[in-house]
């Protein structure tokens, strides 16, 4: 998961205008403080949108085969992309235009011809606004002892990950990792000491699962979990033994344990094609039984299961 937004981040805004010269002009403006993208079609928008997830966007209303309502309609209706926030600068200066372009869910519009330093002190608003917003969302989906996504955010992503929203055409795999013997840690070395475990081992799983693409997620208590987009049942595998393998060399003694002394894992994989066909529950309840056959089995091992024919 992503620290948070750090105050001296710049921020990316995506423009969406299908006049060239109207991009430069307001990438003229705002680049100086933002980072820019840029699509002259809504098409190109909807795409850019769903793999860069920018801070901002400005769209333009009068567009040549999808004008800026209909794009502004089809972000928001996109749960992935729904919260970015969406500025119109448009020539179309009524009332009833701008009624409509706020109704559509736009959080502001603004009519040309523009002035350079109201639009930057407009867009600086909205960012730190932004910002903001974003800092309170994250603290909602973090998991305040190790800092990685909490369980609450790991359910959202993985409604959305087996609906396919991001790339149904690519297998999805969950691993679901457990600490072996960890009630007998705690009760060998003490409560504050299994926090500080609990912290090392977060850290030493989401440094090997460390793709941008890649979620770690505290499942509770001392279950962690993994999911990987784009991730075959192999690389899951192999992720999957890295992690064990990493924790173990971290050599975190833990005399009581009937496997090893020092700290192991046991863990399950489940790999998906996201089209649909599996819940949420449905992947968990795969890599859960995995899991337990792991436990069951000597620990201290990886447990998959191929769920994709």
């Amino acid at each position: 998961m992503k620290n948070l937004l750090p105050e001296n981040d710049k921020g990316t805004i995506l423009i969406v205008d299908d006049d060239p010269m109207n991009i430069d002009i307001i990438a003229e403006i705002l680049g100086k403080h933002h980072d820019i993208l840029f699509a002259t079609n809504g098409k190109d928008a909807m795409k850019i949108a769903l793999s860069e997830v920018p801070d901002l966007i400005i769209l333009d209303v009068l567009m040549s085969e999808m004008d800026g309502y209909e794009v502004c309609k089809k972000l928001k209706a996109n749960t992935i992309i729904s919260d970015i926030p969406v500025i119109f600068i448009t020539g179309l200066s009524n009332v009833a235009d701008e009624r409509k372009g706020l109704e559509v869910g736009a959080v502001d519009y603004i009519t040309k011809p523009i002035s350079p330093p109201i639009v930057n002190m407009r867009i600086n608003n909205h960012m730190k606004l932004t910002r903001a917003l974003k800092k309170l969302s994250e603290l909602s989906r973090t998991d305040g002892l190790t800092n990685l996504a909490n369980r609450r955010y790991m359910d959202e992503r993985l409604e959305k990950e087996c609906l396919g929203m991001r790339k149904p055409e690519s297998p999805l795999s969950f691993i679901l990792i457990d600490i072996d013997y960890f009630k007998q840690f705690n009760d060998t070395y003490g409560h504050l000491a299994g926090d500080g475990c609990l912290i090392e081992v977060a850290r030493t799983i989401s440094q090997t699962a460390n793709r941008s693409t890649d979620l770690v997620a505290r499942y509770g208590g001392e279950e962690f979990c993994c999911i990987l987009q784009n991730t075959g049942n192999e690389r899951a595998l192999k992720l999957a033994e890295r992690i064990r393998a990493n924790v173990l060399a971290q050599k975190i003694r833990n005399e009581d344990s009937d496997v090893n002394e020092f700290l192991t894992l046991s863990l399950g994989v489940a790999t998906i094609l996201p089209n649909g066909n599996f819940t949420p529950d449905e992947v968990i309840t795969i890599a859960d039984e995995n899991l337990y056959t792991a436990k069951t089995t000597g620990r201290n091992k990886v447990v998959w299961k191929n769920c994709i024919e």
